[in-house]
C-alpha cells in the first residue's frame, strides 16, 4: 500500500436535498440511554455518542413518528457495535467466540426462539432481540421478510471481511463492492425505512432489476463515500476492506490518486442512479403497473434512497465524530470498545 501523506474528503456534489427530524439529537441520546441499558457499552459513553447515529436516522427516517426514528437509531448504535467488536475479534484472534453469537441471531430471525443457546444473555444477543422484536411487530409483511433476509447477508459479510483481512486475503475490487452492499450494513436499515413510512412495496416491484439496480447504485454511492471517509484508519491498521486502498492495490497508484479514482466512480454511479430513476419509471408504465397507491409507495421509496444519500453524507461530513477521532483515525480501537463483550453469557 502507498503512503498516505495528506487526506481530504473530497465534496461529491451530491444532487438531493435533505432535511433532518427536528428530535434527532434527542434519538441520539435516548439511543445511547438504550446501549448503556443493554451493556453493549460501559466506558466512554459520551465518546460512543458521538458516532452521532440519532442525526444519522433523523437524515434518513423522513417524516415517521419519533419512536420509529428512535428504533432505527437504536438499531444503527447496535450496529456500531456489532462492527466494532467483530473487529476486536479480528485483531485478537478471537473469532471463534463470533460464531455462537451469529448462530443465536441467525436462530432467533428463522424461529422467532433462542431458547437454551449459550449466547442467548450475550448483550449482543439480547439487544438484537429486544430490537427484533420491536422491529417486526407489525411490519407490512413484505419489509419484514426483505429484513429478515438480509441480517443474515449482512452477518455473513463480515466473515467475508474477516477473510479478506487474512494472509492472501486481498478481494478484487469486483468481489469487494459485491461484499460491500452487505457489509454497509445498511439494507436491513432501508427495510425498516420503508416500514417506518408505513410502505410496503410489493415483491415483484422489488424484484425487477430495474428497481434492483437503483437500490445498487444508491448503497454503491454512499458504501464508497464512507470508505472515503474511513480511509485513514483502514489504512492504519492495514485493513483492506476498502475501495481506495483496493484501487491502490491492483491498479498500483497512489492513495491520493485512488482517492481521486472513488471520487469520480461514486459522479458516475450517481448519474447511474439518476438515470435509473428515470428507467424504473418507464419499466413500471410498460409493465402496466398502474395502481396510484404501488407507483405513490415506489416514488416515496425512491425519494428515500435520495435521503439516505445525502442525509449519509452529511452526517458523515459535520454529525459524527468517529472518523475525525484520533484513536479511529490512529487504527486503534475505540475506547469504548469492551474486551469480552462477545464472550459474556
Amino acid at each position: 500500500m502507498t503512503r498516505l501523506d495528506s487526506f481530504t474528503v473530497p465534496d461529491f456534489h451530491l444532487p438531493f436535498g435533505n432535511s433532518k427530524h427536528p428530535q434527532a439529537a434527542r434519538a441520539n441520546a435516548e439511543a445511547t440511554t438504550w446501549v448503556v441499558r443493554h451493556e453493549l457499552v460501559t466506558d466512554a459513553v459520551e465518546q460512543f455518542a458521538g458516532i452521532g447515529f440519532g442525526h444519522l436516522a433523523g437524515r434518513v427516517s423522513g417524516e415517521v413518528p419519533f419512536e420509529t426514528v428512535v428504533l432505527l437509531a437504536e438499531w444503527m448504535a447496535w450496529s456500531f457495535v456489532l462492527d466494532d467488536q467483530h473487529d476486536h475479534l479480528i485483531r485478537t484472534g478471537e473469532l471463534d467466540a463470533w460464531r455462537p453469537v451469529v448462530d443465536t441471531i441467525t436462530t432467533y430471525l428463522e424461529t422467532g426462539t433462542a431458547d437454551g443457546a449459550p449466547a442467548r444473555r450475550n448483550p449482543l444477543v439480547s439487544g438484537f432481540i429486544d430490537l427484533c422484536d420491536r422491529i417486526l411487530d407489525g411490519m407490512p409483511e413484505g419489509p419484514a421478510a426483505r429484513y429478515r433476509a438480509h441480517v443474515p447477508l449482512m452477518l455473513r459479510s463480515l466473515d467475508q471481511e474477516a477473510g479478506n483481512r487474512g494472509a492472501g486475503g486481498r478481494p478484487t475490487v469486483q468481489d469487494y463492492v459485491l461484499m460491500r452492499r452487505h457489509s454497509s450494513q445498511m439494507l436491513p436499515m432501508m427495510d425498516m425505512v420503508e416500514a417506518g413510512l408505513g410502505l410496503d412495496v410489493p415483491q415483484r416491484i422489488h424484484d425487477l432489476p430495474e428497481y434492483r439496480a437503483l437500490i445498487a447504485s444508491a448503497v454503491d454511492v454512499i458504501s464508497w463515500g464512507n470508505d472515503v471517509f474511513s480511509l485513514p484508519k483502514e489504512y492504519s491498521c492495514g485493513d483492506n476492506n476498502n475501495l481506495v486502498s483496493l484501487i491502490s492495490s491492483w491498479e498500483g497508484c497512489s492513495l491520493p490518486e485512488a482517492v481521486r479514482e472513488v471520487e469520480g466512480r461514486i459522479q458516475a454511479r450517481i448519474e447511474e442512479y439518476l438515470a435509473g430513476e428515470r428507467l424504473l419509471e418507464e419499466t413500471l408504465e410498460a409493465r402496466g403497473e398502474t395502481d396510484p397507491q404501488v407507483r405513490a409507495a415506489v416514488a416515496r421509496c425512491v425519494r428515500s434512497y435520495e435521503d439516505w444519500i445525502i442525509g449519509a453524507d452529511l452526517w458523515q461530513r459535520y454529525e459524527c465524530t468517529r472518523y475525525s477521532d484520533e484513536r479511529f483515525a490512529a487504527g486503534l480501537e475505540s475506547a469504548y470498545t469492551r474486551p469480552g463483550l462477545v464472550s459474556v453469557a
